[in-house]
């Protein structure tokens, strides 16, 4: 079974906020429950953000097991067996919640990056594709939909789904990432360094850039450069440091990991 991209995933398992589980009335619960369940999401987004997965997938299950109709809850469960990698669970919390919520987005799109997990690309297309008919604007389908097609190994494609997805959100740094990563694995190479420097002007602590900057410019002959962006690199993420990580968990294109990989062996 192919690993999730957590990398990525954890930048999208947004799912449904504490402001909106604050927000989901039940009618069969008393005011002491609902106070209950709202401290749980509080307690289980605090996991989540320490990445405490294992923790953070009790509290949803303390919830659910409250109201086992909770869409948002059920969601949010899904994010977080997907970072403990149980994809075929969060796809049954997904589904439910979907069957529960089918005009919400949130399940569609974490639905995907679990199948994508699966390597089930088609089937997570069709997910992303149905996020943007409900909203076209949405950057994180757009982004998603990039990595989709680019594990069918259908690079315009994803360059196209990256392009648009920074043009909808210019901010989504990830995005841009992604942009640069497959412009290079199309042999555009030098559009792709300058798309990475651009994004390192505006986010220098941006280890996945940083690392990848490094092997390009590592291939190109320019040591110092690269040598300076390493150190950037794995003083930021040491998971850098492990190119098996790099190929299965980031997922970096195959041109990309073998220039890293050329540095990581020369080095």
């Amino acid at each position: 079974m192919r690993l999730i991209v957590i990398f990525l995933s954890l930048l999208l398992v947004f799912g449904w906020g504490e402001a909106v589980m604050a927000q989901t009335q039940s009618p069969n619960l008393s005011q002491e429950q609902l106070q209950q369940r709202d401290e749980l999401a509080t307690k289980a987004f605090a996991a989540t953000d320490k990445g405490d997965f294992a923790t953070a997938e009790r509290y949803w299950t303390q919830i659910i097991e409250q109201s086992p109709d909770n869409a948002a809850a059920l969601s949010n469960r899904g994010n977080s067996r997907v970072s403990q990698n149980k994809l075929q669970e969060a796809l049954a919390d997904y589904n439910k919640a979907i069957e529960l919520a089918p005009n919400v987005t949130d399940p569609y799109l974490n639905r995907g990056t679990a199948l994508e997990g699966l390597g089930k690309w088609e089937e997570a297309i069709a997910d992303y594709n149905h996020v943007l008919e409900l909203d076209p604007k949405d950057a994180m389908a757009y982004n998603n939909r990039g990595n989709a097609n680019a594990g069918l190994g259908k690079w315009e494609e994803a360059i196209a789904d990256y392009k648009k997805s920074a043009e909808v959100t210019p901010n989504f740094a990830f995005a841009r990432a992604n942009y640069a990563l497959a412009l290079y694995e199309t042999g555009k190479v030098d559009e792709a360094i300058r798309e990475m420097r651009n994004i390192l002007r505006k986010y220098p602590n941006f280890a996945d850039v940083r690392a990848a900057i490094t092997a390009a410019y590592w291939v190109q002959g320019k040591q110092g450069e690269a040598e300076s962006n390493w150190v950037s690199a794995v003083g930021l993420d040491q998971r850098y440091k492990d190119i098996k990580w790099v190929a299965n968990v980031r997922r970096w294109p195959p041109s990309m990991v073998t220039a890293l990989k050329k540095f990581l062996t020369l080095k």
